[in-house]
């Protein structure tokens, strides 16, 4: 049968009737799991799942931006995040934030710079793969290289909006003309052209080799690389997946916020775990799949999540990720901790005493006996 013409209907093992419509047919396909969950669904959780695909998208010359925060996912209380995009040369323009600031590059290539509290600075080129870090109040810029860039940025409050920045464009607009003459040395009339109002991206042209692009500072460069390339860590391989995980441990930098990239291969699945001291806020990259929730007091949700989807669980909630698809799913989690923490249910299980799992879970005690100690974090 093709499923392109197949209507899903909200109909399971002799319960629930068909829907004549109006509805979204698209959206009930994509969602399979809402329309029809699985019995094992029970009560109602919060949504888990928004789309960037339905987030608004602010357009300007050099580049585009969408934001995911509270407003759009109200759940997602610690962590927010915005997917940007700028064309070659295309500038976000210098800047700083009261949060912190990581990023993953998911294609292309840019320069990122940032100068700290102390004058040291920082200059590096950053590809698909790689991380960056700038922390609360350090003053930084990004431009795209020669095929432009797209980067996932994520902050450590679920309420930032990108828009709500400090520009130096904004900044110099909204200070009185002889104030900037005297901060700087400069004659008023120098001041004539400065932007009237915010640039926020703006079209550029493609910055020179690195090295000539490099500013030496009296007081040095930055202690720590705020940047890290994910993709060079040799990845944990497990028997449906493998995982990098870059917390403070592979990159020092990032002290508020860690990550693991992973993948999932077809048929897989992300075991059933929890995180014991904070929420997970995840970015799906590539394939399709599904996320079960344990939220206690018997209630549960299937969430079904695609390539460009953030996914969110509170800490303690159980839940599992499965590949429904056939080509490997990808994502990645986040927490706002500087350790990566998970606590996997088999491991819990295998380093009890057997009897106690066998005689509350009514199940032989050799089946529990047989569960490997040492599996986290496990991809099936």
């Amino acid at each position: 049968m093709d499923e392109d013409r197949t209507v899903p209907q909200p109909e399971r093992g002799g319960g629930g009737w068909q829907d004549p419509g109006p509805r979204d047919v698209v959206r009930d396909r994509q969602n399979p799991d809402l329309l029809t969950p699985p019995s094992t669904d029970a009560g109602t959780l919060p949504n888990l799942r928004f789309s960037f695909s339905d987030a608004h998208t602010r357009v300007q010359r050099g580049g585009w931006t969408r934001e995911v925060t509270v407003r759009e996912l109200p759940i997602a209380t610690e962590l927010s995040g915005v997917d940007m995009a700028l064309e070659p040369g295309g500038y976000r323009e210098m800047h700083w934030h009261k949060q912190s600031e990581w990023a993953y590059v998911s294609r292309g290539s840019a320069r990122i710079s940032a100068v700290d509290q102390e004058g040291r600075n920082f200059l590096d080129d950053v590809r698909a793969g790689d991380l960056w870090f700038f922390p609360q109040g350090v003053p930084h810029h990004i431009q795209a290289l020669d095929e432009g860039v797209e980067f996932l940025l994520v902050f450590d409050d679920g309420a930032f909006t990108e828009n709500g920045t400090f520009l130096i464009s904004d900044f110099f607009a909204h200070t009185p003309k002889d104030v900037l003459a005297k901060n700087f040395g400069w004659r008023p009339e120098q001041l004539d052209s400065i932007p009237e109002r915010e640039k926020y991206i703006f079209a550029g042209q493609v910055p020179p080799p690195l090295d000539r692009d490099r500013v030496v500072s009296p007081t040095g460069d930055v202690p720590r690389s705020l940047s890290h390339r994910l993709l060079a860590q040799k990845p944990q391989r497990f028997a449906g997946g493998q995982v990098r995980i870059a917390d403070v441990a592979q990159f020092p930098a990032a002290t508020t916020i860690c990550a693991a990239l992973v993948e999932v291969d077809p048929g897989g699945m992300r075991e059933l775990h929890w995180h014991p001291t904070d929420d997970e806020w995840q970015y799906y990259l590539s394939g399709h799949g599904r996320m079960g929730v344990f939220a206690s007091q018997g209630v549960a949700g299937t969430f079904d999540m695609r390539s460009g989807d953030v996914g969110y669980v509170p800490f303690a909630y159980g839940h599992y990720i499965e590949n429904l698809g056939t080509e490997p799913l990808v994502f990645l989690e986040m927490f706002r901790k500087p350790r990566f923490e998970s606590v996997s249910l088999t491991q819990w299980m295998a380093n009890t005493p057997a009897q106690v799992s066998a005689d509350t879970l009514n199940l032989p005690r050799e089946l529990i006996e047989a569960l490997p100690r040492d599996q986290r974090p496990v991809i099936r």
